[in-house]
This record gives C-alpha cells, structure tokens and sequence, in this order.
C-alpha cells in the first residue's frame, strides 16, 4: 500500500456519507476513490465529491465495490452494511462500520467476517464521545460497592429523521455500566404507577428533536448528591472525523474485530 490511503464509502449520498467523502477530500493521507449506494438509488453515476460539494474527485457512486479500495467506511443502513460487508469480506478489504441499529444477528455476521478481513465497528465514532465511554466505566468501577445505592439512567437526544431507539451509542453505555455495576434489569422510558425503583436497573429515555446530531447524559444517582457524564456533539464531522480516523489505523491491521478504543489508544 502506498503511503496515500485509497478509500471508498458505503452510504455516500447520505448527511454522514457526504460529511466523510469533504473531509476526506482534504487530508493529504487520503484519497475518495469511489462511493456506494443502492443499486436503486438515483445518485449512481454521480461523483462523490461533487455530490459533498468539494468538486469533482473522479469517484463515482456504484452499487458494487470494482477496484480494490485499501478500507471501505461504512455509514449506511442496516441493510446496506450487509451488503457491504458481503463484498469486503471475501475479498479481505478492511471495513469501518459505523451504521448502527444493526440486529444481534448483523453483529455477529460482523464478526465472522473479522476472521478473513480487518473489521473496526463501534456505536459512535466521535473521540468525545469514545473517551465518555471511558470515564463512565472508571465511574462504574468506583460506584458499585457504594453503600447506599446507585441509580443509572441515560439520556440521549438525536434528530427527528434518526430511525433507531435508543441510539446505539445509549446502548453500549448501558452496557458499560451493566459489566461495572452488574445492573441487568433494562428499561426504556417508564409509564403509569411503577413503583419504587429498583436496585438493578439502567433507564434509558430518548429524545427526537429536530437537527440535533447527538446529545448523551448518563446520570449516577446517589442519595445527597448526583454525577453525571455528557457529552454534545455540535456537527456531524466529529462522527465523519473519527471514522477517518478509524480508516487510517484499519488500513494496515491484519484480520480481526476491533473497536474505536484500538484506533484512540484509549
């Protein structure tokens, strides 16, 4: 491989696929050589980066992977990431997934294809949010023997067109607080009489407002005091940003699953 990354992006005509092919188009480790969509959607044909509006870069928009890119991203759908992964895997073409909303059964397609190519998947993209996570399993660790008792809940906002509830983000924190604390009663947003809380129990509460890109509070709830971890997206090229990121460390690994706390060395 040369020392320019040649990459492709599945979902290219998309808010987040756009985002990606701009930025990309200005790092001089980079070059956009081609983008994927559906073989249904209109935009085949067209140019990627005329398409993000950086000009043309001579890569077109196809339904199928032809040259051999060095690492394919991944912003598309469900559906669409399995498409994908079918055409990278044989191949052994490194892929960033960074769809979410993917059933168990698409994770574990997932991971088997890690075993023949270089497969980096994660439920937010963003070094912010990467590094929360962090701090919200240091705070887990700490809190779980607390004497009185802990409450987590999580909070997330995103834009009225997102299509998944919770975010996968919201879920793997639920996550990191369930392999700290040891909570595994899940709840997704509560109704009517309830009773009292229990001890084992994450809430998880979702907002749909407008362009929000992604908000996510996880509050730890003591008697007599709270800590809470936010973290506010502002644009979507912090999510474009790390999957450059990602890109760059996947481009030379060898066959496996890794996470974006590999690429951050966190």
């Amino acid at each position: 491989m040369s020392d320019v990354i040649k990459i492709a992006v599945n979902g290219a005509a998309g808010r987040m696929g756009q985002r990606v092919v701009a930025l990309a188009s200005a790092d001089k480790q980079l070059k956009v050589v081609a983008g994927y969509e559906s073989a249904e959607s209109p935009r085949i044909g067209l140019d990627a980066g005329e398409l993000a509006g950086v000009g043309k870069l001579g890569a077109a928009i196809s339904a199928e992977i032809g040259s051999h890119p060095d690492v394919v991203i991944d912003f598309s759908t469900p559906e669409g990431c399995m498409t994908i992964l079918k055409q990278c895997a044989p191949r052994g073409i490194p892929l960033v997934v960074a769809t979410t909303g993917l059933t168990s059964q698409q994770k574990k397609l997932v991971e088997e294809a890690a075993q023949t190519s270089p497969i980096l998947m994660a439920p937010s993209m963003s070094l912010a949010v990467n590094i929360a996570m962090k701090l919200v399993g240091d705070a887990g660790r700490a809190l779980k023997d607390h004497s009185t008792g802990v409450d987590v809940e999580i909070i997330e906002r995103h834009h009225r067109f997102k299509e998944d509830a919770p975010s996968g983000t919201a879920l793997k924190f639920g996550e990191i607080v369930a392999r700290e604390m040891g909570q595994d009663h899940h709840v997704h947003g509560r109704e009517g009489r309830t009773g009292q809380r229990p001890r084992n129990e994450i809430g998880y509460h979702a907002l749909r407002v407008g362009d929000n890109v992604g908000e996510h509070t996880i509050v730890f709830g003591l008697l007599g005091e709270t800590l809470e971890v936010a973290v506010r997206g502002q644009s979507r090229d912090s999510y474009a940003a790390g999957a450059l990121t990602a890109a760059k460390f996947l481009a030379t690994k060898q066959p496996g699953l890794y996470s974006m706390a590999d690429a951050l060395k966190l």
